[in-house]
């Protein structure tokens, strides 16, 4: 009986794939492994452009320079979608330990920051262990002071020490203006330890007096908490210089190969083409957008047309709130029912090592088909509990099946959001195993005749 139901199975998945797969699987294998397209596109992208936060000069050339590379590299179709923008630059952000030592710290401003007055704050600092911690303390402890927010990330390959710390950067300003602060600095939401403070995107609630908000580098952070050991008041000196500049015009950048079966159905992969100013944007997200853009192009190159459409997805200012995702979704409500999966590449460039899905229940057998061909990537057979990357995060609840082909974070937090986001971070070996299976995946969906809609329901 057990060796029927695995023949079964094994007949049930075979039917999804035409018969020549394993051929051109390998082909497009063998032609990835011997490519290093996905590593020379994040170089010509970090070098050629540099930084791209949203709405500024390098943002613009971003633009220019994703719509050159998917035509010069043969899409059938590049065409560009409209993204308002809010155009914030960080300008000068500097602080300084006045008592019970003097010293001179690293610190950034977080996204969207107001700024300090002209020549800066100089108050006494209260440090709370966390947001939670923040919440309980009242406003005769914080009123006028500084709020340090000391939260340590705890390293992950997968990346679950992000969450619990991050909530304090985005909410830290908001809390500690309702108890009255005059600003508000975190602990660098990073693994590593250096001198090198990670911004990221903070939030307002606009019924809350807006204050400013900055981050201190690990190494800076540990000296700041030496100080409070010294049972003497801490005072601090901060400046931060950041401006709003008005809103602006960005653009989801598209690439597609036409399906030479069935046009009509897609296959979307995805990254997002923006990046904090501070590096060249080289992990976050230069690594997804030279995967993607490279998996797609090596297939053509290889195999040709798929059955399926192969859309490329290069999205606008991901990192102030998913702003190309959200408005990707709205624009292209009608068509979400023709995207058959969608899978993004947003979290640097480690090996990926778990490949999990978001199928309708009929479609599971197929996932062993899929594995069968990453497997030899060393590439493991997950859940199909995926959420998918960021910008692809909202899919699923109209319906959109989702991929996660997972990636070794375990060092990637120690760049994210810093100046030390560079090229030389990437290693070669490692994007081209990338690209290889997110050419693998997106070629044996767009050809196969396996349906994985609709995405089942995601549980709160």
């Amino acid at each position: 009986m057990i060796k029927k139901i695995i023949f079964s199975t094994l007949l049930f998945t075979s039917c999804f794939v035409a018969a020549d797969t394993e051929s051109e699987i390998q082909k497009l294998k063998d032609t990835s492994q011997n490519s290093l397209l996905a590593y020379e596109i994040v170089a010509s992208l970090t070098r050629e452009v540099g930084p791209r936060i949203a709405g500024s000069e390098g943002d613009k050339k971003a633009v220019a320079w994703a719509e050159a590379k998917l035509q010069s590299l043969g899409f059938d179709k590049v065409y560009k979608q409209p993204v308002r923008v809010r155009n914030w630059s960080r300008g000068l952000a500097d602080a300084s330990i006045l008592a019970p030592f003097e010293h001179q710290l690293v610190v950034t401003a977080l996204g969207g920051s107001v700024a300090t007055p002209d020549k800066g704050i100089v108050a006494e600092v209260v440090m709370v262990d966390s947001l939670e911690d923040l919440k309980t303390r009242s406003v005769e402890e914080i009123k006028d002071k500084i709020v340090f927010i000391n939260k340590r990330m705890e390293r992950d390959r997968a990346g679950r020490g992000y969450g619990p710390v991050v909530i304090g950067r985005s909410r830290g300003a908001i809390e500690a203006a309702m108890l009255e602060a005059q600003a508000v600095i975190i602990r660098s939401v990073g693994t590593a330890q250096s001198r090198f403070a990670h911004t990221g995107a903070m939030q307002y609630n606009p019924e809350v007096e807006k204050i400013p908000a900055g981050a201190l580098s690990n190494a800076d952070a540990d000296t700041l908490e030496y100080m409070f050991s010294k049972q003497q008041p801490v005072k601090m000196h901060l400046n931060v210089q950041a401006k709003e500049h008005g809103w602006q015009t960005s653009y989801n950048v598209i690439g597609e190969i036409t399906g030479s079966a069935k046009p009509e159905e897609i296959v979307l992969i995805a990254a997002h083409l923006d990046s904090w100013d501070e590096g060249t944007g080289a992990l976050d997200d230069g690594a997804g957008v030279g995967i993607v853009t490279a998996a797609a192009s090596l297939i053509k190159s290889t195999l040709g047309a798929a059955e399926r459409t192969i859309r490329v997805v290069l999205y606008a200012n991901e990192e102030f709130g998913l702003v190309g995702a959200k408005e990707y979704a709205k624009a292209n409500a009608e068509e979400l029912g023709q995207i058959i999966v969608a899978a993004e590449s947003d979290f640097g460039a480690g090996k990926i090592y778990q490949l999990d899905t978001r199928f309708a229940s009929d479609a599971l057998p197929f996932v062993k088909e899929l594995h069968k061909h990453l497997a030899p990537l060393g590439i493991a057979e997950g859940t199909n509990t995926a959420t998918g990357g960021p910008d692809i995060s909202m899919l699923p609840a109209k319906g959109v099946p989702v991929v996660s082909l997972r990636q070794d974070g375990t060092h990637y937090f120690d760049y994210h959001h810093t100046p030390n986001d560079t090229l030389d971070k990437i290693a070669p070996d490692d994007i081209q195993q990338n690209q290889t299976a997110y050419a693998v995946f997106t070629w044996l969906m767009a050809n196969s005749a396996v349906d994985p809609r609709p995405a089942p329901a995601l549980i709160k």
